[in-house]
């Protein structure tokens, strides 16, 4: 027989050494196993903990005082969240200042609203359009005691502002940010806020849908909001919306109602929108987008006023901004004679068919990158580079926001 096909056998006296051994080492095994199990086969409360350390690698903590909500009831659930969270749930309460009859200057109460602490450092955000205009703004968390806070930033597109109390870290109950990312429709939320005034208010409710789109008070979209059945009223706005694990995963905004009260279709702004804006905000005072610099009507409004443009879509440019990206890129806007110049037809491939197709696509730009724009220009499509440089202050265009950019 050849060694290439060599078979190997063993002898009965093989076999029964092996068995006998084996029992051996199965016997050592369970000994060990007894006496040492926890090494292997963990507790519960290890196994609670492990899956809390999973859990913690992509969500935020959950606050103390929250059971897992599925050993739970919902009632309990309701109740944790709220002792947990409400803590930190502030009353805004904004003054402006006006006149007496008699021409006297006063300080008079113009509203209040909602807000969340979002830091140790005293950072509370809100909604822009609770503390636009205010010329003294006070905080409490309940109770008698009132900080005065001073305005850090805001950022009217978004609708979100950022204001800040001097107070211990001991005096402030922070309130866990979540992800808006991850969220389904059916999912329960609660809201916290002050609705008329009422102090640190629960309602309950369902996520009812994702992805809407609203507009902020200066008629800029602000996209993927969420929309809930939660009771949302007049001193709500700036309010966490909140999962049940105690984490806001949105700021109540706006309600769509006849009358003015909840009729249970309420919206949030989500808080990775947030995320986003607050860092700026406080870095900054306002959020630093980059701008085009031009005035850009659409065609499709030019032509329903009588005028004639050689597409049916795009952003015509009308005017530009002297030192704005547009310019610096050599984009053409409308001639002294009249003649159309460029009309911006795509933006990185991307559609611009009003100027909410560019805004969406530039909010997700930053200062200095650059960008590919499609323009139709004398007759023929044209790709031309633009970087994106911050719009100069005192040159901003002075037609409507919803049509310059």
């Amino acid at each position: 027989m050849s060694r290439n096909n060599a078979v190997y056998q063993i002898s009965a006296r093989q076999i029964l050494l092996i068995a006998f051994a084996s029992a051996l080492i199965a016997v050592g095994v369970t000994a060990f196993v007894s006496n040492f199990g926890g090494v292997f086969y963990p507790n519960t409360n290890t196994s609670v903990a492990l899956a809390e350390e999973a859990t913690a690698a992509d969500n935020p903590p959950v606050p103390r005082g929250i059971s897992d909500p599925s050993a739970v009831t919902d009632e309990q659930n309701s109740i944790e969240v709220y002792k947990s969270i409400s803590p930190g749930v502030a009353l805004i309460t904004t003054s402006q200042r006006g006149q007496t009859f008699y021409g006297e200057d006063v300080e008079q109460t113009s509203g209040n609203g909602s807000g969340s602490v979002i830091d140790n450092q005293g950072h509370i955000l809100t909604n822009y359009h609770v503390v636009e205009g205010a010329s003294k703004l006070t905080v409490s968390f309940g109770g008698e005691k009132n900080y005065p806070a001073k305005y850090v930033g805001g950022d009217p597109d978004t609708d979100l502002a950022v204001i800040k109390i001097d107070a211990t870290a001991s005096e402030l109950t922070v309130v866990p940010l979540g992800d808006s990312d991850k969220l389904a429709v059916g999912q329960k939320v609660l809201a916290i806020g002050n609705p008329f005034g009422m102090d640190r208010t629960l309602t309950t409710g369902v996520i009812s849908g994702l992805q809407r789109a609203i507009r902020a008070r200066n008629n800029r979209p602000i996209d993927a909001a969420i929309q809930t059945d939660a009771s949302i009223n007049p001193g709500n706005s700036g309010g966490p919306l909140l999962d049940k694990f105690g984490r806001m995963i949105g700021i109540n905004s706006q309600i769509l109602s006849r009358t003015g009260g909840s009729v249970g279709v309420g919206f949030a702004i989500p808080v990775n929108t947030a995320k986003r804006v607050v860092p700026q905000l406080i870095q900054f005072g306002e959020v630093r987008r980059p701008k085009l610099g031009a005035t850009l009507p659409s065609v499709k409004d030019l032509m329903e006023r009588g005028y004639r443009i050689p597409v049916d879509n795009g952003l015509v440019v009308l005017q530009l901004v002297p030192g704005g990206s547009a310019q610096l890129a050599g984009l053409r806007g409308v001639s002294t004679n009249g003649d159309v110049g460029d009309v911006i037809l795509s933006v990185d491939g991307q559609k611009t068919n009003d100027i909410d197709d560019l805004y969406r696509l530039l909010d997700k730009k930053q200062i200095g990158d650059t960008v590919r724009v499609e323009v139709f220009r004398e007759g023929k499509s044209v790709s031309v580079p633009v970087r994106l440089v911050a719009l100069p202050r005192q040159t901003q265009p002075t037609a409507r926001p919803a049509r310059s950019f």
